[in-house]
């Protein structure tokens, strides 16, 4: 957040609303909070400004886009010094097939959610994408069963 702001209980619960539903609109919104459009739509604004709310998005099937296959990644890497990870951050964050990518205290180093059509897409993709980087010495796979809570 760029600004500290205190959040009330008519604050937590916009962000609640909008959280389940981001293209709500102001007076739906108004109604389910408890006030009237126009002190809504300040407190939104506020919390935006405040960087409470960082943005919309639509939340896109994976299966729409071709990608309905899941796999979390565990990468180790063997190397720590700034350039390598800075490297290797860029270049993992860059692959279309990556829709989340974390650095970890601990280990595994990172945790990289991909999404990809298959397994022979996986598999090109680890082969390819990924195993020659230089940085890497150790990759676990975990494909996903079921996705329970997004």
């Amino acid at each position: 957040m760029s600004n500290s702001i205190t959040l009330d209980h008519i604050d937590r619960e916009i962000l609640f609303q909008l959280a389940q539903d981001g293209r709500l609109p102001n007076v739906e919104l108004a109604r389910r909070v408890g006030l009237t459009p126009p002190p809504c739509l300040r407190r939104v604004k506020r919390l935006e400004d405040a960087g409470v709310i960082a943005g919309y998005r639509a939340q896109i099937s994976p299966g729409a886009l071709g990608r309905a296959m899941e796999v979390v990644v565990s990468v180790e890497i063997a190397v720590n010094n700034l350039q390598t990870v800075e490297d290797f951050e860029s270049r993992i964050a860059a692959l279309e097939e990556v829709v989340e990518f974390r650095r970890m205290f601990g280990r595994p180093d990172y945790y990289i959610r991909v999404a990809v059509a298959d397994p022979v897409a996986y598999e090109k993709f680890l082969s390819e994408q990924i195993l020659p980087l230089p940085a890497v010495s150790r990759v676990d796979s975990h494909l996903t069963m079921k996705r329970i809570k997004d």
